[in-house]
């Protein structure tokens, strides 16, 4: 290896030398003291051969002349493009298209070089394990062979720059991530969107100012041979040996202004959270936020490079750190897993609101939401009666999908404006309510509480599925002994009916199709939380209340009722027009397919299996095949209610940073309740009769809900 050494040969050949070296140092990528043991015997090598350590300095000063480091020091890591789709399609290159050495583009060279986890860890480990003062990461001390390597490559100062070729690398990165940082602050996403005082105290006007006056520092002093290194939090030993010179407190001082500076640009560029809090989240905002926010990160890592206290250490830091920002440059599943965090979070915070509503503490609550569940049920009667008379038309198989879901959707959506309650529709509002709630269980009795709320909340489901399923099959029963009457024919014939008992069957797939429709369920959740997210962020209820147009056709009152009706219901609409839609058509899709895939939604299904008992008559109850569908219905409910309060939580505790439950104290908590006052889980409790809700209004637990939103 040291014989083929020629920092002449042609760039191909000077990259795959290279890529050749450090597959030599990682061996099988097992050991790191085997790797560390590798440096170090490289490093001898050249020593003991100054002709083959020429020719090593000579290849490395080719490398930075030739190969553009800025585009590796400055915007590895980072993307210009907002889009997931366009940046999913990108990462897809990169992880399944093969690199060349080809290149001058050092970022590209540095993935082809180290590509494996493996090589941020061996890196990381020639940092010494001892720290100073507790300190982690670049501040450790130097190891002796970071300082021979910096030896090595460290170059000689050019007499027309006053600095090394690495150090001007270093500076070009800083300049380049500085002007990226002032066209992030000026873009009007970010600008108008800072506070008053942010925008007053203009961090980003002087940012390039302030850089340019240390670069001038450093070239000075770099040319009076000073060693000036300030770090982070003051000035080391060896500046302030050197403070009388007054070159040395000049770049002091500079470096201590422009750290400043990234400081206030940091802090103003956060005050856009809070205007995002209220008028909703833009992922292209937030993914400028983001960006901003590495890209002072890595002016500082650059930073520590270039005048740190131990500078070969922060070098060594930053490789290792580049390798792994460039795994997860190409990782799918870190986009997907970011994206979706910006949604989740905003989802969250508004069904939580939402969810309170749907958890009854009171008789009086508990009353309503029986009344209003019965409602639903009644409706949906209607809905099913509908549903077959869809199916008798005998349209193609797509167009029946969209019909049923016309129908369902318009069904939930009457549901929802006459303020009553399907019982599906609750769990993936009330799961976000609960996940806020286990943000602090440490102060005594607050597990009881939350057992309290868990009691509340099942309490709830029930009272809700009851209500449905209570008055959806008397209520068909009804409509099919009206159609006999009237058309002296049952809603469905005999045929239909023995197709529903044997599609409810508990023998069949029935509990696979209700655990997707539980799925379905939390998707149409999601959907209402980006709809009514990007109706506030695009400010669409100001402009229905003021818009010159839509007052002079509505006049100023009514157009104000309008955009408060939109503004309160537009996440019902939402969810409920894209929950009938996809009961609807995602069947004739997964027909489409070869899939089979149906959908069990148990209001629905208890009421289909009533036109097919009414439309069989009383020898259906001589029927197996009807108590495995009556059997069936509880446990329809179950899934559904089940799947979507899971993934709903799930991805709450996520969105809240909800970490560390102790899921089996939980546990334990729940089923003592459960042996001890069952029937806390299905009627309100004593306490909750006696106190009434305005009492119960005032319980810690609404309060610490509060604060915790």
């Amino acid at each position: 290896m040291l014989a083929a050494l020629d920092g002449q040969a042609d760039l191909v050949e000077r990259h795959l030398w290279l890529v050749r070296l450090f597959d030599w140092i990682r061996g099988d990528g097992t050991s790191v003291p085997a790797v560390v043991a590798r440096v170090a015997q490289w490093l001898d090598a050249l020593d003991a051969d100054p002709a083959a350590k020429s020719r090593a300095m000579a290849w490395w000063q080719t490398l930075l002349v030739t190969v553009d480091g800025t585009t590796l020091l400055a915007d590895f890591g980072f993307t210009s493009r907002s889009a997931f789709a366009s940046e999913f399609a990108e990462r897809l290159r990169l992880k399944i298209m093969p690199g060349t050495p080809e290149t001058i583009d050092a970022s590209e060279l540095f993935s082809l070089a180290l590509p494996n986890a493996f090589d941020a860890v061996w890196l990381a480990a020639l940092i010494p394990q001892e720290s100073q003062e507790g300190k982690e990461g670049p501040e450790k001390p130097e190891n002796p062979l970071l300082a021979r390597l910096a030896a090595l490559l460290g170059g000689e100062v050019q007499a027309e720059r006053g600095v090394s070729l690495w150090q001007h690398t270093l500076l070009e990165a800083i300049t380049f991530c500085a002007g990226q940082i002032r066209a992030s602050g000026f873009s009007p996403e970010l600008r108008l969107r800072m506070s008053a005082a942010a925008n007053e105290a203009e961090p980003f006007h002087a940012l390039s100012t302030d850089f340019d006056l240390v670069r001038t520092a450093f070239v000075a002093a770099q040319r009076e041979g000073l060693r000036a290194r300030p770090a982070d939090d003051g000035l080391q030993e060896p500046l302030a040996d050197a403070l009388a010179d007054p070159l040395a407190s000049t770049l002091a001082n500079a470096v201590e202004q422009f750290r400043a500076r990234l400081d206030q640009c940091r802090q103003g560029a956060s005050t856009v959270y809070s205007h995002l809090d209220e008028h909703g989240i833009s992922v292209n905002v937030v993914f400028r936020l983001r960006q901003l926010r590495e890209r002072v990160l890595r002016i500082r890592a650059l930073m520590d490079c270039l005048v740190g206290a131990k500078t070969s250490a922060s070098t060594t830091w930053l490789l290792s750190h580049l390798v792994t920002i460039g795994r997860e440059r190409r990782s799918l599943r870190a986009l997907v897993a970011s994206n979706s965090s910006l949604l989740a979070t905003k989802v969250t915070e508004r069904s939580s609101e939402t969810g309170e509503h749907y958890i009854t503490r009171t008789r009086a609550q508990y009353r309503d939401m029986l009344r209003r569940a019965a409602g639903g049920g009644a409706l949906t009667a209607l809905t099913t009666l509908l549903k077959f008379g869809v199916m008798a038309v005998g349209l193609s198989q797509f167009w029946n999908g969209f019909w049923s879901g016309f129908v369902y959707a318009a069904s939930f959506v009457a549901i929802q404006l006459l303020h009553w309650t399907l019982a599906t529709k609750q769990p993936a509002m009330t799961a976000p309510a609960m996940a806020a709630k286990l943000k602090n269980l440490e102060p005594p009795g607050a597990l009881d509480v939350f057992v309290d709320e868990v009691a509340h909340l099942v309490r709830s489901q029930v009272a809700a599925v009851l209500g449905n399923v209570g008055v959806v099959v008397p209520a068909v029963v009804l409509l099919s002994l009206l159609a006999q009457f009237a058309f002296q024919a049952p809603m469905i014939d005999a045929t239909q009916a023995q197709y529903v008992l044997e599609s409810l069957s508990l023998a069949g797939p029935t509990l696979f199709f209700a655990a997707f429709t539980g799925i379905l369920l939390f998707a149409s959740s999601l959907v209402a939380g980006w709809v009514e997210n990007w109706f506030v962020m695009h400010r669409l209820q100001s402009a229905l209340r003021y818009n010159p147009r839509i007052t002079a056709f509505l006049g100023t009152a009514r157009a104000a009722r309008w955009a408060q009706f939109m503004r309160e219901k537009i996440s019902g609409f939402a969810s409920n027009i894209s929950l009938g839609f996809m009961l609807g058509l995602i069947p004739a899709f997964a027909a489409f397919f070869g899939l089979g895939l149906e959908v069990r939604h148990v209001t629905l299904s208890a009421g289909q299996l009533a036109a097919a008992s009414a439309a069989l008559g009383w020898q259906v109850l001589q029927q197996p095949a009807f108590w495995w569908c009556a059997a069936a219905i509880p446990l329809i409910g179950a899934a559904n209610l089940g799947v979507s309060f899971y993934l709903a939580f799930r991805l709450a505790l996520s969105a809240h940073n909800v970490g560390g439950v102790d899921a089996a104290r939980i546990g334990r908590a729940v089923r003592s309740r459960w042996r001890t006052r069952p029937l806390d889980f299905f009627l309100p409790t004593k306490e909750a009769l006696a106190e009434g809700p305005d009492k119960e209004a005032e319980k810690p637990i609404a309060k610490d809900n509060d604060q915790n939103r």
